[in-house]
């Protein structure tokens, strides 16, 4: 693919950066897109400089090109595809967050996996999206991306819960407490032990002590393996996921 590169933006292999749009009366949203599938990312970029609050930086199609591109263009949202050429976008997203942690990544994937979506919870990815979803679901989610804020589509945890079930055994319905429950939905709020205690009114170490319950009362070994199983038993709701 031929990089029609700005003047004022860096020379970036494996990168395609966008001439500078006419500047908009209110803040844009800039976002740099790292996909290997070329019509896929024009489409994208296409779709985002039709929308008066976004517009696109450029492109990259590798872990080492979308790191590289991303220290260069600077962008407030990395759209980031889990498989890569060169290795997973977990991998270049765990580079991003290290170097600039301020930015927002949203990766986007076709075949999730538990262990992924745990991973980029950890390091800091802010949503974790089908890749054959809508557009208008991709659009709303990069403006509302946030930092400590955790959003994984419905149809992903439904995929998750159902591949759940296949390789062990149902969950017995949990007895949980009212309180254990608060916890539970604030975790599926995406916020942190420290947020959840203070929207409580506890101590971390109580708020902490409520996690443990509800990870042996569910049978889960981590929060967002908590999250995903009361979802299926109607305990968070999707949306909040």
């Amino acid at each position: 693919m031929t990089a029609q590169m700005s003047p004022r933006e860096p020379s970036v292999q494996g990168t395609t950066a966008t001439a500078s749009l006419p500047q908009s009366t209110t803040a844009q949203i800039r976002i740099l897109i790292v996909d290997d599938h070329t019509t896929f990312a024009e489409l994208l970029t296409g779709s985002l400089n039709r929308e008066s609050d976004l517009c696109s930086v450029g492109s990259a199609n590798s872990v080492a090109s979308g790191i590289t591109a991303c220290l260069a263009l600077v962008p407030d949202v990395v759209v980031m595809d889990y498989h890569l050429p060169d290795g997973s976008g977990l991998v270049a997203a765990t580079a991003i967050l290290a170097r600039a942690p301020h930015t927002r990544i949203v990766i986007l994937t076709g075949d999730p996996a538990l262990e992924a979506l745990e991973q980029a919870a950890a390091i800091g990815v802010c949503a974790f999206l089908p890749k054959d979803g809508s557009l208008a679901t991709v659009l709303d989610t990069l403006r509302h991306a946030r930092i400590g804020g955790f959003i994984v589509h419905p149809s992903l945890v439904s995929l998750l819960s159902a591949r759940r079930r296949q390789h062990s055994e149902d969950i017995p319905f949990p007895d949980l407490t009212k309180r254990e429950l608060a916890v539970l939905r604030l975790m599926g709020e995406g916020s942190d032990v420290r947020a959840n205690a203070k929207v409580l009114g506890i101590s971390e170490n109580t708020c902490r002590g409520y996690v443990k319950a509800i990870l042996g009362k569910l049978g889960a070994h981590s929060q967002l393996e908590a999250v995903v199983i009361a979802t299926r038993l109607g305990l968070v709701p999707a949306q909040h996921v």
